[in-house]
């Protein structure tokens, strides 16, 4: 991210950030930055898939910290809508990179950090329960963060180093240097503060004696995310040719000479015209050309323009079309207010741009298929919505542990035939909800009885039952259920005085201490989520036919894990819920819900649209997959007397029993 580097090279230099008790102001926030910054530096998990109500719990302790000290915060969520070729390649040394950190942290390692699948939506979701103002931006963030900064004379608060070239004239702080849980009172005024630092432009370029216009082609020249000399096949030579000073840092030093060699430049195209004489291409003049072309393009994303988020935050409404770039005349007019209150996925975008799109990536078994391809046909009927059956989008996924794209096509169910993308927000509620319920293969009868905001979930659910590869076994569903109702006690604990014995009893099993990762059950979990998150996006863009669940409270990594250990073991569901009727009457229902789509689906209803890609989901003869030998998914019925205690229940299984 930013400049490499240079986030070091500040830190070296030791001057430019100067101690300060932020309070009383507006402070504009790099939200894609602070929600990876948020959970990266809070112990939250990322082994297991994450611990959404842990992160949530980080979320608001730093945002009340901020309000104690009268800071008015506005987020700024990156849509990251760039339409051209310039960062792309960036993007894809990034996604493989995450590959790498998967892959370690799949075999126990605790390199690297890797965000989970939902941790943005939840981000969302807390923002919007504390009524923090923020906007998802429908292109590129950064010159809008700046731009909203520079307007209301406030700060920018990020770790992204490229804030350090932005000429903000309150400044910039880095959130590495944000004390969030120290803050402090001041002895004589009885002011809440937050103790940070605070860089400008104007220190940094007063050292070095450059004009701060000169900023922008510093950060070219060094290189970021659009432009890098060196790949291009250039090498940097400096006049200055003395010896390197002991114990520095080459990419100190080399900031230091360009620096210098900037100060004799007055204007931007003064040291761009001078760039031939400073670079050195192993290759010809057309090669010279591009790289100028290239350091432009690069210098014209630090101009600060007039930005659109102002109206949004002050009147709640979209940006003057006339404000926005050409490219995104692409959007329906009625998508751009969900998109910038973030009730729609800014990855519609790319697909209306006919961009390629990389897909996250979780810990998983690097052995089997990327967990995104069980997802694959929910994002299909999202790409047909968009575009129109017969067009193709290109996705870069994991293969083993490489990156590589395909192409997946755009298809459209029965329901969808006749809806049109510019009208889909007029389209009938029951006509949207038989399109998300056809994609899924869930009847709206499955789901009757089951609270609203649940109801996604359990679809979802169904789904990932029928889809999966290898197939879920007992405990893997049992334990999801049961994470669902913790998620609920945790919810309802909010307004209440004492802990009931079910979540005292849950709790239990996540403080007995982490156990060994298992890649069958990562592998598993990985899947549902990224079912869940496709699910998601795709009943945005439907209008929401069924509620939105709350994310923080569906998935708990290190609790479901357990609880699957615990279960195969021979802990039974019952015994976990006892002393608490409600909480087994949600389990009893959604499990019944669940199976009862199970036994729908042999009965000859559809399950959804199909794949346009051959695998070999339904071979499933590996024995040495990692799971358990008992299955749920399509088969014959049998009686399964154990999933709820005394109950009894029919349950689709595959041709083999059940054994204890």
């Amino acid at each position: 991210m930013g400049i490499q580097g240079l986030t070091s090279f500040i830190d070296h230099c030791g001057t430019f950030l100067t101690d300060d008790r932020f309070r009383n102001s507006k402070v504009v926030i790099d939200g894609s930055n602070i929600y990876h910054f948020l959970y990266f530096n809070s112990s939250v998990d990322q082994q297991h898939g994450g611990d959404y109500d842990d992160f949530e719990d980080q979320v608001c302790e730093s945002f009340k910290a901020l309000r104690d000290c009268g800071i008015e915060p506005y987020v700024i969520i990156d849509g990251g809508s760039e339409h051209t070729d310039k960062k792309f390649e960036t993007l894809k040394e990034r996604g493989k990179s995450k590959i790498d950190t998967a892959n370690h942290l799949s075999k126990g390692h605790r390199r690297g950090r890797l965000i989970p699948t939902l941790a943005r939506q939840v981000f969302k979701e807390v923002l919007s329960s504390l009524k923090v103002p923020f906007a998802q931006a429908i292109f590129e963030a950064d010159p809008e963060i700046a731009s909203l900064a520079q307007k209301w004379n406030c700060p920018v608060l990020s770790n992204d180093n490229d804030f350090y070239i932005f000429d903000i004239q309150a400044g910039y702080l880095p959130m590495s240097c944000f004390k969030w849980q120290n803050a402090s009172v001041q002895r004589w005024s009885s002011q809440n503060y937050i103790p940070c630092k605070r860089y400008t432009t104007t220190s940094f370029c007063s050292h070095f004696n450059i004009n701060r216009q000169l900023l922008p082609v510093f950060a070219a020249i060094a290189g970021n995310d659009y432009v890098n000399l060196k790949k291009m096949g250039f090498s940097i030579k400096f006049e200055d040719n003395s010896p390197m000073e002991p114990n520095r840092k080459r990419r100190v030093v080399f900031f230091n000479k360009l620096l210098k060699w900037l100060a004799s430049f007055q204007e931007q195209q003064e040291a761009l015209d001078n760039v031939p004489r400073l670079i050195v291409s192993r290759n010809n003049q057309h090669n010279m050309d591009a790289a100028l072309q290239a350091l432009s393009l690069s210098i014209e994303t630090y101009q600060l323009q007039p930005g659109c988020l102002e109206r949004f935050f002050n009147d709640g409404e979209t940006p003057d079309p006339s404000l926005l770039p050409n490219h995104l005349s692409v959007l329906p007019h009625w998508t751009l207010l969900p998109l910038m209150r973030g009730k729609l996925s800014s990855y519609m975008i790319h697909i209306l741009l006919l961009r390629p799109v990389i897909q996250a990536v979780q810990v998983e078994d690097p052995k089997l298929p990327s967990g995104n391809i069980t997802s694959r046909p929910i994002r299909q009927v999202f790409y047909g919505l968009l575009l129109g059956e017969r067009k193709e989008v290109e996705e870069y996924d994991r293969e083993d542990t490489n990156l590589t794209s395909s192409m997946v096509k755009a298809i459209l169910p029965s329901a969808a035939q006749h809806l049109q993308l510019h009208k889909l927000d007029q389209a009938p509620h029951s006509v949207r909800l038989e399109v998300f319920l056809e994609t899924l293969g869930v009847s709206q009868s499955t789901l009757n009885g089951l609270p609203s905001h649940l109801k996604l979930p359990v679809a979802v659910t169904c789904y990932w039952l029928r889809h999966a590869h290898p197939q879920p076994d007992l405990p893997l569903l049992q334990a999801l259920l049961l994470g669902l109702v913790y998620g609920e006690l945790c919810r309802q604990r909010k307004s209440q005085r004492e802990e009931g014995p079910v979540l005292e009893r849950l709790r239990g099993l996540i403080q007995r201490g982490a156990r060994r990762l298992d890649l069958g059950v990562a592998h598993a979990y990985s899947q549902w989520q990224r079912c869940m998150r496709d699910g998601l996006n795709l009943n945005q863009l439907l209008c929401f036919p069924l509620l939105e669940p709350q994310c923080a409270w569906l998935y708990k990594g290190t609790l479901v894990h357990q609880l699957v250990g615990q279960l195969r073991g021979g802990v039974t569901p019952d015994s976990l819920l006892m002393e608490d009727s409600s909480s087994e009457q949600l389990y009893k229902d959604m499990l019944e819900a669940i199976l009862n789509s199970q036994e729908t689906e042999t009965s000859g209803q559809p399950d959804g649209p199909s794949a346009d890609f051959d695998d070999d989901d339904d071979d499933d003869d590996d024995d040495d997959d990692g799971v358990c030998p008992k299955k749920v998914g399509v088969g014959k019925l049998q009686d399964c007397p154990n999933i709820l205690g005394g109950l009894s229940n029919k349950c689709f299984v595959s041709t083999l029993s059940f054994t204890n």
